[in-house]
């Protein structure tokens, strides 16, 4: 979920900065986060696209990472796991489905909470994250300090042409 939170500080839609984590055999496959097109004004620069009370200028967390392992090629989407800090729309959920995810992890449930029955009903796997306290202190440990200078016991490397 640290990953999630990272990855959603790219998000350029104020009203809900999401991200989104998509996971295959424990190995990151694509992140996503929600924003517009490639080329196109992000809600910041254009302001906000609204329709029925949603932005639809922004393409959302979810669908991005789908979208992302669509154009970086190599990798499937069967059987993988998505987190996500909040719960799909009911469009993403269907992308989802559609994509053969087995398995999603929401940080928080989000405005329509049907859309994960929908996953459910379709056979999927919902948890809602529970935190980890110790873990989320080890994780800020890690980010709260500059890089530790290192060197080898061996004293510096030089490569030689030979």
């Amino acid at each position: 979920m640290a990953m999630v939170k990272i990855v959603a500080t790219r998000s350029s839609c104020d009203r809900l900065a999401a991200g989104a984590v998509l996971v295959n055999n424990n190995r990151i496959i694509s992140t996503g986060y929600n924003g517009a097109p490639k080329g196109l004004p992000n809600c910041h620069e254009a302001g906000h696209l609204l329709e029925a009370g949603h932005c639809v200028r922004t393409i959302h967390a979810e669908h991005n990472a789908i979208l992302q392992v669509a154009v970086m090629h190599g990798s499937s989407t069967e059987g993988a796991t998505m987190y996500a800090n909040y719960n799909p729309c009911i469009h993403c959920a269907k992308y989802l489905v559609a994509v053969g995810v087995k398995r999603v992890v929401i940080g928080k449930i989000y405005r329509n909470p049907q859309a994960l029955d929908y996953l459910k009903e379709a056979g999927l796997e919902v948890l809602v994250y529970q935190r980890n306290v110790t873990w989320e202190e080890s994780v800020y440990k890690n980010y709260s300090h500059d890089i530790e200078e290192k060197k080898a016991a061996e004293g510096d490397i030089t490569l030689t042409n030979g």
